[in-house]
């Protein structure tokens, strides 16, 4: 699914690791041989309440007891293994902590509301780790870049990320309360996402218990380096590769508003002829080209170049000249400018 981002596998990511495999594992187990057990992984919100057991709120959102959702939950956690990549894995398993811990909260409010609204009792919602599945998808829309793939009809548009929503939107339809548990699950990744609020402070996963983890857990579920990834140098950190994917993800953002910004223009019927507005760049080292072109004055506009914007371009390949240039034309306009450079 993020094949641009050139990561591939479980590389990077022994927590995802480790969250297909023991759940999953746990969940064929109580569906196939120890049916029996299934009571205590029931997720029992009225047992909770009534008869304190409190243990069904951890046990209860551990395990799933469907297979269609442990299917589900496991594609979306292959797919958002990303973020433990581009986090690392104490930060991702933060995450997770902190949206598991609050969607029960939310769970018990809504549940709550709910039969305060319509007056009818709800005793149990889906098992399994689905809160934090469904909390993903805050930073999932927010960060990851929307990348057209394809067109159906030519009105329909296919990005990288439908898939992940096809399977959210299935995993949704899966139980007659589960829209509670992923409304839950959203409310507690906006929350915790929130700048404002600074649950992540609060809710972390110690220094001390990450390193253990680290040391006893991590090279149980490490994956070896694809073979088909491209290969950083000997002395590059983990910071140093986390950054050149996070420049991948910068350059498909600004690719993905370069085609919905030519999309509006056909829409508009407002055509741009980029010639005319720019002089074709391959000519630059032209001399008859030199020869015939208007001073800088007289061209390009007077207003200052961020930079920043410089660096960008710079990053993405483009040249300082050309860069400048460019921005120059556009009027500091870094989309018109890349786009410009795109196409020349």
């Amino acid at each position: 699914m993020f094949t641009s981002t050139g990561s591939s596998g479980l590389y990077k990511a022994p927590l995802s690791k480790g969250l297909l495999i023991i759940p999953s594992t746990l969940s064929l187990l109580l569906v196939l041989l120890f049916q029996h057990y299934q009571k205590f992984f029931t997720y029992n919100l009225q047992a909770a309440k009534e008869e304190f057991q409190i243990w069904r709120l951890v046990c209860g959102r551990t395990v799933c007891l469907d297979l269609k959702d442990t299917f589900c939950s496991s594609l979306l956690i292959y797919n958002f293994r990303i973020f433990e990549r581009r986090y690392g894995s104490r930060k991702f398993s933060s995450f997770l902590l902190g949206s598991w811990t609050l969607s029960v909260l939310f769970d018990l409010l809504l549940v709550e509301a709910v039969e305060y609204s319509f007056g009818f009792t709800i005793n149990t919602l889906p098992s399994g780790f689905l809160g934090p599945v469904f909390a993903l998808f805050v930073p999932f829309y927010c960060s990851i870049p929307r990348v057209q793939v394809t067109q159906i009809l030519g009105q329909f548009s296919i990005t990288n990320k439908t898939l992940v929503y096809v399977l959210g939107l299935q995993l949704l339809t899966s139980g007659s309360y589960i829209w509670i548990v992923a409304l839950s699950g959203l409310i507690s990744g906006m929350c915790y996402n929130s700048s404002v609020l600074k649950v992540y402070r609060v809710l972390c996963v110690p220094s001390g218990v990450a390193r253990i983890f680290a040391w006893t857990l991590e090279p149980i579920f490490s994956s070896a380096e694809p073979s088909n990834e491209v290969r950083v140098g000997m002395g590059a950190t983990v910071d140093i590769q986390r950054q050149q994917r996070m420049e991948l993800l910068d350059r498909q953002i600004l690719m993905s508003q370069f085609a919905q910004m030519r999309r509006q223009r056909q829409q508009q019927g407002g055509i741009i002829n980029w010639n005319r507005l720019f002089p074709p760049l391959r000519h630059r080292h032209n001399a008859n080209y030199q020869d015939n072109r208007q001073t800088d004055h007289e061209v390009l506009p007077t207003s200052e170049v961020s930079e920043e914007q410089v660096a960008r371009l710079m990053e993405m390949g483009f040249s300082r000249v050309d860069a400048l240039e460019a921005l120059r034309a556009s009027n500091n306009d870094i989309n018109v400018a890349t786009n410009f450079l795109l196409q020349h």
